[in-house]
């Protein structure tokens, strides 16, 4: 199950006590002080790792702990140090102190690590405190607690293309059909309800990674349908697409959705969520034009992105594959390249 939020607490190891002990050998005598040092406490580590996409496993683990350091021992043993706890997350994690709201990491990239929670050193045993005018000290020092606190985990995905548009437009559909991700698809609204992540393989390109953001609805950036919890995933995507659908009767009085109005409001959202957002290329798909009402509508649109407003557009059928190698080349060259400018003409349309 997905998850892309968490709150979990998490406790440092304390450290060992330092131990009194005093050499005790038949043939020494007065055998002086030998108590050892307590070992340090075990840090509590977090390591982000592309072999995780959820929080899922810290919505039920709620305290973590790591090992507490042993205490002395005599002939100046020092006690053994406690073992790290280390939490893996995903690639894009981003942590949070809960109390304090500071943000201590944002780990980015597969192997990042970040304390969180240092364990307490161990104490002192007897033999440390040994001087010239104290040659028997029965004095120690205790460890020291480790620390503890309660952390915020914020899931944003890492993807070069964010695909983006109204429910049920096929964006599920899509990322299925290029990439070897099987997410849930019906024929209803709202049936992706957690983001996707697919790894599309095409001809000598480098892998790249494309995200299924949930369907967006109007007034998306205040939370409706959810919206603020996907709208957080598209702000790490280099490349965005709109992905667009014609349903029958499209313009009519009677039918409250257009391709062009839900362009406009995908794109509104976005910019009241985070002006930013419209400085990404962006790539208008108009889906399912293997339907015979679509591919009626399909000029009207293309002159109105293409023509009037100066964007990239081609259009696919995800469901029969038309056009979906055009489609991947066209997204391994914008990735290579920065944008989807380049070589318009070249493209399917």
């Amino acid at each position: 199950m997905f998850a892309d939020e968490a709150t979990v607490e998490v406790v440092a190891g304390n450290g060992g006590d330092g131990m009194v002990a005093f050499r005790r050998e038949k043939y020494v005598a007065r055998g002086g002080p030998s108590g050892g040092d307590g070992g340090d406490g075990g840090d509590v580590i977090v390591e982000a790792t592309h072999n995780a996409n959820t929080l899922h496993d810290y919505r039920h683990q709620k305290r973590i702990v790591a090992d507490s350091g042993q205490p002395g021992g005599s002939k100046k043993k020092t006690g053994k140090d406690g073992e790290d706890k280390i939490i893996k997350v995903p690639v894009g994690t981003i942590i949070y102190d809960a109390d304090s709201g500071e943000r201590l990491a944002d780990l980015t990239e597969s192997g990042q690590r970040v304390v969180v929670a240092e364990g307490g050193d161990g104490g002192l045993g007897n033999a440390r405190f040994k001087t010239s005018t104290n040659r028997a000290p029965r004095r120690s020092t205790p460890g020291k607690n480790g620390e503890e606190r309660t952390l915020q985990l914020e899931l944003k995905l890492i993807a070069d293309v964010g695909l983006v548009g109204f429910p049920s437009v096929g964006k599920s559909t899509i990322i299925a059909a290029i990439s070897s991700a099987q997410p849930k698809t019906g024929a209803y609204h709202f049936t992706t309800i957690t983001p996707n992540l697919g790894v599309v393989k095409w001809k000598d390109a480098e892998p790249f990674v494309v995200a299924d953001i949930p369907g967006l609805i109007e007034g998306a950036h205040q939370g409706q349908g959810l919206g603020t919890k996907f709208l957080r995933h598209v702000e790490r995507t280099n490349l965005l697409v709109h992905v667009l659908e014609v349903t029958p009767g499209a313009g009519d009085v009677d039918d409250g959705r257009d391709p062009i109005d839900d362009y406009e409001i995908i794109r509104g959202e976005l910019e009241k969520y985070d002006v930013d957002l419209l400085n990404r290329p962006q790539l208008v798909v108009l889906n399912k034009i293997d339907l015979p009402f679509v591919r009626d509508e399909l000029e009207r649109i293309r002159a109105h992105f293409q023509d009037r407003l100066g964007l990239p557009f081609m259009s696919i059928s995800a469901a029969t594959g038309e056009s979906l190698d055009e489609f991947k080349d066209r997204l391994a060259t914008a990735i290579s390249q920065g944008d989807f400018g380049a070589d318009e003409e070249n493209w399917n349309q």
